[in-house]
C-alpha cells in the first residue's frame, strides 16, 4: 500500500534537560505508545517537546550543574506544502526535512533555530503548531470554548475559502465602522468647540495678517520714531561738520578744508607731478563727501517725531505680540498657519454632515456584503453540524455511551457579526435516556469529555491533514473494553501515513501501538536520570504484563499480555 507521510517527527534529541543527560530516540509513522511508571519522566519529555512548539522557557529545567540544554527534533515534511511558509520567513527548505532546535543557557538566554537559522518565539510557535498537536488533559477544556467548537465545524465544512472571503469583507466593514465612529466623535467634539474656534478665527482674521515681514518692519519703525529727535540731531551734526557752519558762523567744515587743500596742490602740480595725482584723489573725496552731506540732510528731513504714528505702530505690534503669546508662536507666518487651521476645522464642520452621510452609506454597504457572506458560512456550518451530530454520536456509542445524544446548536444573528461570522455555537450532550440536551461542559463527566475529545480529533483527522498528534493520557477515567475502543480509534487515526503517539497507563491501549516506547529512571552515584527506549516484542510482553499485574510479574499477566498483543504460545 502506498503510504503518504504528511508531517512526522522522525527523531528527538534531548540534552541536559531536567533529569535527562542525553536522550536520542527515533519515531515512526502510524500509532505509537509511550508507557512508564508515574514519575518516570514522561512529563519531562513532553516539556522538552513543548519547547519546540515555542512554549516559554524555564531556565530551572536545565540539568543541575550544566551550562545549557538542547532539544532538537527532525521532522519529515515531504508532500506537505510548507514551501511558502519557509520562503516567506526566509528559512532554508529542501522540501523533505525540517530541523527545529531550542537551546537554553544557565545565563538565562533562550535561542531557537529552524534549519540552523535563528528564529523568534512567535515564528517558532507558528511552525510548531503546524507540526505538532500535543493533546493534554487540560485541552479537554477546549470543549467549553466556542471558538474551538466553531473551528471544528469549519474544518468539517471545509469552508476556508468562504471564511477568507468573509473575513476580508468583515475587516473592511470594521474599518468603515471605525472611520464612521471617529468622524461622528470628531463632529460632536467639533460642534462643542465651534464657538471657540470661530472666535479665534475672527480674531486672527481681524488682525489682517497679510505681510509676513510686517512685524519686523514695524519694529524698526517704532525704534526710529521713539528716538527721532536724537537721530535728527546727530544727522544734522554730521552734515554740518561735512558741509555747514556752526552757530558762530565758522565755516571751517570738511568740504571747505578739502577745497583749500585741493587748491594748494593745484598750485604746485606743474612743478611737482605727484601733486596732480593727489589733487585728483582729493577732488574725488570732495565729490563723495558732498554726496554724503546731501544724503545726511535728506535723512534728517525724513526723520520726524510723530506721536500719533508711534502710538499706532506700537498698538499694532502689541496686537502681534499678544496673539503670538496666546498661540505660543513667534511669527506672523505661524499665526497665519494657525488661522488656516481654524478655517479648515470650521470648513470640516460645515461639511461634516455630508461626510458622515457618505461614511454611513459605505458602512451599511459593507455590512450588507458581510451579512451575505456570513449567511453562506452559516449554511455550510449547518450542513457540517448534521454530519458532526451523526458521526460523534456513533463514535461515542462505540466508546461505551449507548444512550448518547449529541447536537451542534447554531444560532445565527446578523447583529452579532464577528471575525468568525454571525453564528453562536454550542455542543449539546446527553448520556442518559430521556435526559435533556445541555451544554456539554455542564453535564459530561471527565471520562465522557475525554471520549468526546478523542472522537472530535478523529473526526477532524478524517477531514484534514492533522500534524503529528500526541495524546497525553487521554484515557483518564476509562478502562477495559472502552480503552480498547479508544485505542482502535487512535490506531485508525494513525493510518495512511499519519503519526499518532499516545502516552498511556492502560495495557489495553499500549497493546494496540505499532511501536512501543518505555520511559524509565535509573540512579547512579551522582544523580537520577530519565531515559526512553523502544521496546522489542519480548520487552513489550513484559512491560504490558507489569501494567496488568504490577511489580510482581506473574504467568497469568504474561499470558494476558500476549493475548492483548495477539501473540500465540
Amino acid at each position: 500500500m502506498d503510504i503518504t507521510i504528511f508531517r512526522m517527527i522522525k527523531s528527538l534529541h534531548i540534552e541536559n534537560y531536567a533529569l535527562i543527560s542525553q536522550l536520542d530516540i527515533d519515531f515512526h509513522e502510524g500509532f505509537s505508545v509511550i508507557t512508564g511508571e508515574t514519575g518516570a519522566g514522561k512529563s519531562i519529555i513532553l516539556g522538552a517537546i513543548g519547547l519546540l512548539k515555542g512554549q516559554r522557557a524555564d531556565m530551572r529545567s536545565i540539568k543541575t550543574g550544566e551550562r545549557r540544554c538542547i532539544v532538537e527534533a527532525v521532522f519529515d515534511v515531504s508532500n506537505y506544502h510548507l514551501a511558502n511558509f519557509f520562503e516567506t520567513n526566509d528559512l532554508d527548505f529542501d522540501g523533505k526535512e525540517c530541523v527545529i532546535r531550542r537551546e537554553l543557557t544557565a545565563a538565562g538566554k533562550s535561542r531557537a533555530f529552524v534549519n540552523d537559522t535563528p528564529v523568534n518565539a512567535s515564528l517558532l510557535k507558528e511552525l510548531g503548531d503546524r507540526l505538532l498537536d500535543v493533546h493534554s488533559q487540560h485541552q479537554n477544556l477546549l470543549l467549553n470554548n466556542e471558538q474551538f467548537q466553531i473551528s471544528v465545524l469549519d474544518i468539517v465544512a471545509a469552508d476556508n475559502n468562504l471564511l477568507t472571503d468573509y473575513q476580508s469583507v468583515y475587516a473592511n466593514y470594521r474599518q468603515a465602522q471605525l472611520a464612521l465612529r471617529k468622524a461622528m466623535e470628531a463632529a460632536k467634539q467639533s460642534h462643542d468647540d465651534e464657538d471657540y474656534w470661530r472666535f479665534q478665527l475672527n480674531q486672527l482674521t481681524e488682525a489682517a495678517l497679510d505681510d509676513n515681514q510686517e512685524q519686523q518692519l514695524l519694529e524698526q519703525e517704532s525704534e526710529i520714531l521713539e528716538h527721532a529727535e536724537e537721530i535728527r540731531a546727530n544727522l544734522f551734526a554730521a552734515q554740518s561738520q561735512i558741509d555747514g557752519e556752526d552757530f558762530s558762523g565758522d565755516t571751517s567744515n570738511v568740504l571747505t578744508m578739502l577745497k583749500h587743500a585741493t587748491s594748494s596742490l593745484q598750485t604746485i602740480s606743474d612743478i611737482f607731478p605727484d601733486a596732480k595725482l593727489l589733487c585728483e584723489r582729493l577732488e574725488s573725496s570732495y565729490i563723495e563727501l558732498k554726496d554724503v552731506a546731501a544724503e545726511l540732510e535728506t535723512c534728517s528731513d525724513s526723520v520726524e517725531a510723530d506721536p500719533e504714528r508711534l502710538a499706532w505702530v506700537n498698538e499694532r505690534l502689541n496686537l502681534f505680540y499678544t496673539l503670538e503669546r496666546k498661540h505660543n508662536v513667534g511669527s506672523i507666518a505661524a499665526l497665519k498657519a494657525i488661522r488656516q487651521d481654524y478655517a479648515d476645522k470650521l470648513s470640516a464642520i460645515d461639511h461634516s454632515e455630508e461626510h458622515i452621510a457618505e461614511l454611513t452609506r459605505q458602512t451599511e454597504q459593507l455590512r450588507g456584503q458581510a451579512v451575505a457572506k456570513a449567511k453562506e458560512i452559516t449554511a455550510a456550518r449547518i450542513k457540517a453540524a448534521k454530519q458532526v451530530d451523526i458521526q460523534l454520536a456513533e463514535s461515542l456509542r462505540e466508546l461505551g455511551i449507548p444512550n448518547v445524544r449529541f447536537h451542534v446548536e447554531i444560532l445565527s444573528d446578523d447583529d452579532r457579526l464577528s471575525a468568525n461570522g454571525a453564528d453562536k455555537v454550542r455542543f449539546l450532550f446527553s448520556a442518559n435516556k430521556n435526559a435533556e440536551l445541555q451544554d456539554i461542559s455542564m453535564v459530561a463527566s471527565g471520562g465522557e469529555i475525554a471520549r468526546v475529545m478523542l472522537s472530535v480529533k478523529a473526526l477532524i483527522a478524517a477531514a484534514v491533514k492533522l500534524p503529528t498528534i500526541i495524546f497525553d493520557e487521554i484515557d483518564t477515567g476509562v478502562s477495559g473494553k472502552i480503552a480498547e475502543k479508544m485505542a482502535d480509534i487512535m490506531s485508525a487515526m494513525g493510518q495512511n501515513g499519519r503519526q499518532v503517539i499516545s502516552i498511556t497507563h492502560l495495557p489495553q491501549i499500549a497493546s494496540k501501538g505499532y511501536h512501543h516506547y518505555k520511559v524509565y529512571k535509573d540512579d547512579d552515584e551522582e544523580a537520577t536520570h530519565t531515559h526512553i527506549t523502544e521496546l522489542t516484542d519480548e520487552q513489550r510482553v513484559e512491560e504490558i504484563a507489569h501494567m496488568l499485574s504490577g511489580a510482581e510479574l506473574t504467568r497469568a499477566a504474561i499470558s494476558n499480555a500476549k493475548e492483548l498483543l495477539n501473540i500465540k504460545g
